[in-house]
């Protein structure tokens, strides 16, 4: 799976979420770029990315700041680190 990604950096959530097929990803490139062009000169702090991943439960996994709030990330990454500490 394709997945185009809109998000808010000063809001830290996501404005749109699109899925595309493995086969649309000449589509899924040029609804980023329209995407892109839509938001040139806008000062929004939004950002556009196109990720791959086998399922949307996987791109959570692998890129959590798009789906989690700054404060679960730094306090799971606080005890991550924590426990890395730990012998």
């Amino acid at each position: 799976m394709i997945f185009l990604i809109q998000y808010n950096r000063p809001s830290g959530k996501i404005v749109r979420l699109k899925e595309f097929e493995d086969s649309q990803r000449r589509i899924a490139e040029d609804a980023r770029l329209a995407l892109e062009l839509e938001l040139i000169g806008k000062k929004d702090g939004d950002e556009v990315c196109l990720l791959e991943a086998r399922s949307q439960e996987a791109l959570r996994l692998t890129h959590r700041r798009y789906f989690e709030s700054l404060r679960t990330l730094t306090a799971s990454g606080s005890s991550t680190v924590a426990s890395l500490d730990k012998p």
